[in-house]
């Protein structure tokens, strides 16, 4: 969640909206919020952090552990229609990947805005998809593996 915060103007600047989501009381995310997140990132976790006491929103998105009584960690993109594009669920063990994040949120607006397709490891500027008949067994002409990586 540091690692959000800190991309907050990024984030800010593509109309994303972040919230936070967990088990914990309100009182709990005051504390780690004092305690931990203002130590690393100046002004602490500057978006909402929401309370789902009993797991209702956890178990609506899929990821509540009711034996455990926790959320397990997750993200989701939703767009602006409220639809979920994307979703990464992950344990607590393995860090999330911010830039990924930011990536995909570019990747979503761009073929929200454009109707084209945006092929694996697609960064801004780089070849996209025009999806339709033209395109079935030739996207070889247009698109390489090795363009997933630059």
């Amino acid at each position: 969640m540091a690692a959000v915060a800190s991309k907050r103007d990024e984030l800010k600047s593509l109309g994303v909206q972040v919230l936070s989501v967990s088990v914990d009381s309100r009182f709990i995310h005051k504390i780690w919020q004092e305690e931990e997140l203002s130590k690393m990132v100046p002004g602490g976790f500057p978006f909402p952090m929401l309370s789902d006491a009993g797991g209702r929103i956890g178990s609506v998105y899929g990821v509540y552990d009711e034996e455990a009584g926790v959320d397990i960690r997750g993200r989701f993109l939703i767009d602006p229609d409220g639809a979920i594009q994307a979703m990464e669920v992950l344990t607590p063990t393995v860090g999330r990947n911010v830039a990924e994040l930011i990536r995909q949120i570019k990747a979503f607006q761009h073929v929200r805005e454009t109707g084209e397709a945006t092929p694996s490891g697609w960064q801004p500027g780089k070849v996209t998809l025009k999806p339709g008949p033209k395109l079935i067994g030739k996207v070889w002409e247009v698109w390489k593996p090795e363009m997933a990586f630059e």
